[in-house]
């Protein structure tokens, strides 16, 4: 009897054993691999030492991606010719730098940070590489880019909605552009109608241009481990966008997407948004001349502070008032023309918001105003806040 029990206390204690070395194994395989010198990396100790003695800020946005099997995809889904120039943004030490370099005529580089730039070089001239690559050290935002055939980049996540917004709507014609962003980020970016992330970033991206989904990459392939996950994607600028005026477009679409599940009704009903319409509409209308802005500070009152006026500035106020009745009017009119006045913004595709802004304009109603001078240096950053 005893040595039975003996047997089968020494059967559990192998059970537990073998469990706990399971357990161990499987966080191990589990840990992030920040090691340069793992059968997927093939840098040899030199480069080892310049990168470990480089301190990265996470604050920054500087996550190095590691895994060599990523990156040879990223490059590869890319289509890179021989002859093709390639933007890189946010290069940091270089793990996709030299695999550009290795398939492509040209890579343009823009790093703000030089102890990023100093090791980049080195790197680069060990290869042989020296001749292909050139570095712009600047802020990206800032940055006026050369000619480029394609975007190829693990973009610092902090700048990730004005750049794309910069790329897309810059001076600068490419084929595509591939970037690892910020996996909550990459799926606002592909959202459709109906999605709960559908936001005004993807309405004015997808104006001119399509996105795809390539692939998701684990938190754990980069160093130092970021919180979050991340995601490639291409954007391919389209051949032909819609013929619309972008100022126009920017602002009418902030106006529809600051509440996106309120109906357009609702929105467009709205006291002050019905003056602001309505000064801008006259603005245009009258081509920039000056209007008194304060015949229509009475309409704006809500009655908190009353003084007493004349008859003459009576008078005015009441003017003004039919004025502005009058005006909302014709936006609830332009809304059930197009049965658009029940509709929300987070539901409607692009066309039906060309369609809607169109008849709005048509109608005398603005959301730009129309003689205000163009600001070239921040037109590409208008359409990247949600």
């Amino acid at each position: 009897m005893n040595t039975q029990l003996k047997k089968r206390n020494l059967i559990q204690f192998y059970l537990i054993q073998s469990i706990l070395r399971q357990n161990s194994l499987r966080q191990l395989r589990t840990k992030p691999t920040h090691h340069y010198n793992d059968k997927y990396r093939t840098r040899n100790t030199k480069e080892d030492k310049q990168q470990d003695d480089l301190f990265l800020y996470k604050s920054k946005g500087q996550h190095l991606l590691t895994n060599q099997r990523i990156l040879d995809s990223i490059v590869r889904k890319s289509s890179i010719n021989p002859t093709d120039t390639v933007l890189e943004i946010g290069p940091g030490t270089g793990n996709l730098t030299l695999k550009l370099l290795d398939v492509a005529s040209k890579v343009v580089a823009v790093e703000i940070d030089k102890r990023m730039v100093g090791v980049l070089n080195k790197r680069v001239k060990e290869h042989g590489f020296e001749d292909k690559l050139s570095v712009i050290r600047e802020d990206a935002l800032k940055a006026e880019f050369p000619k480029f055939d394609l975007v190829v980049a693990n973009i610092p996540y902090g700048i990730s909605s004005p750049l794309v917004a910069k790329l897309v709507y810059g001076a600068n014609t490419f084929r595509s552009a591939t970037l690892l962003l910020q996996k909550e980020f990459a799926r606002r970016l592909l959202a459709k109608p109906g999605d709960s992330e559908f936001n005004r970033l993807a309405v004015n991206v997808k104006l001119v241009a399509d996105v795809e989904f390539v692939m998701n990459v684990s938190k754990r392939e980069f160093f130092p481990v970021p919180k979050v996950d991340s995601s490639v994607v291409i954007i391919r600028p389209k051949d032909r966008i819609p013929d619309v005026n972008l100022d126009e477009w920017w602002a009418f679409t902030k106006n529809c997407f600051g509440k996106k599940n309120k109906t357009l009704g609702a929105t467009f009903k709205q006291k002050k948004k019905v003056i602001e319409l309505f000064r801008l509409s006259k603005m245009t209308s009258s081509n920039g001349e000056e209007i008194n802005r304060n015949q229509y500070v009475c309409a704006d009152d809500d009655g908190d502070n009353e003084e007493e006026s004349d008859g003459e500035e009576c008078h005015s106020s009441s003017c003004a008032d039919r004025e502005l009745l009058l005006f909302k009017e014709k936006i609830i009119e332009v809304l059930k023309a197009g049965s658009f006045e029940d509709k929300r913004p987070s539901k409607l595709c692009n066309d039906e918001l060309l369609y809607l802004l169109s008849m709005l304009n048509q109608s005398g109603i603005y959301f730009h105003e129309q003689t205000k001078p163009r600001n070239v240096g921040n037109v590409a950053f208008a359409a990247a806040y949600s």
